[in-house]
């Protein structure tokens, strides 16, 4: 299943695709799937139309944005730095939080340097804590594509991560939420990322140094993990600023990154006003 949130002119309401269409379910279906107590399918109510047709939001308002960096051996050579012995974490305030197609903004008083990465995105559906490797999967809501987009002149300037990578808009998410059922094997996915239409990144998650499995079993021992929060489980190679010349993100520019069996998020770029 693929759940989704849209907007339509009644407000806002959560969405499940069936045969190409995605159709309005009640919320606390959604919230039931979260902490497993739903069934195998979600009662469907109206046809809202196809998602290429409709105004498509973040599909989770996550409580906690928990990132992971340094993990991707291809991105930690081109970075030149060595591969961490552990989980390096980091966060994204929630406020960075936004959809499908809607404006990165990028205020030029404040940083100069904004890069893109492409990161499979894990959605926590029930309460974890101290959960070993073996069932952490039964903890998964689903999988969805996120850009962590990266100040980078401020992460380093700061010494450490969180202000450069929480700018609001600095965290879309989408375009929706894929099950577990329907991604079989989360260590063996594409992905890309595309500016202005050229690939800049082109990597699969088998590249990860430390695999899905192993991040949520960790996270959930350092702390709880709480339904709707989500885990950015890194990026590869190909961000901008490794680049010779580096290079970054300005106004005018479309980022897109995209991930296989989950599909392609769009974002235009434009001056913070």
């Amino acid at each position: 299943m693929r759940f989704f949130r849209v907007e339509v002119p009644e407000g806002i309401t959560y969405a499940a695709e069936q045969d190409g269409y995605l159709y309005a379910i009640e919320e606390k279906t959604v919230m039931e799937s979260m902490n497993g107590t739903g069934g195998d399918a979600a009662p469907l109510g109206r046809r809202l139309g196809r998602a290429s047709d409709l105004t498509l939001l973040s599909p989770v308002l996550p409580g906690k944005i928990i990132a992971i960096g340094l993990n991707y051996r291809d991105h930690i050579k081109e970075a030149k730095l060595h591969e961490p012995s552990s989980p390096l974490i980091f966060a994204k305030f929630p406020s960075s939080v936004t959809g499908p197609n809607d404006p990165i903004c990028i205020d030029r008083t404040l940083t100069e340097r904004v890069d893109w990465e492409v990161e499979l995105g894990v959605v926590i559906g029930r309460k974890m804590r101290n959960v070993p490797l073996s069932e952490v999967f039964d903890y998964v809501l689903g999988y969805t594509a996120v850009n962590d987009v990266s100040a980078r002149d401020v992460q380093f300037g700061d010494g450490q991560w969180t202000r450069g990578k929480s700018f609001d808009t600095f965290c879309p998410i989408g375009p929706g939420i894929v099950t577990p059922e329907e991604i079989t094997d989360p260590q063996s996915l594409s992905l890309r990322t595309y500016l202005n239409g050229e690939t800049v990144q082109d990597s699969s998650t088998s590249e990860m140094l430390f695999p899905i499995a192993e991040l949520l079993s960790y996270c959930s021992r350092c702390f709880t993990l709480e339904p709707g929060d989500i885990i950015l489980t890194g990026t590869p190679w190909g961000c901008g600023e490794f680049m010779t010349p580096r290079r970054s993100l300005k106004p005018g520019d479309l980022i897109e990154v995209e991930i296989e069996a989950i599909g392609r998020l769009s974002n235009p770029v434009v001056a913070a006003e």
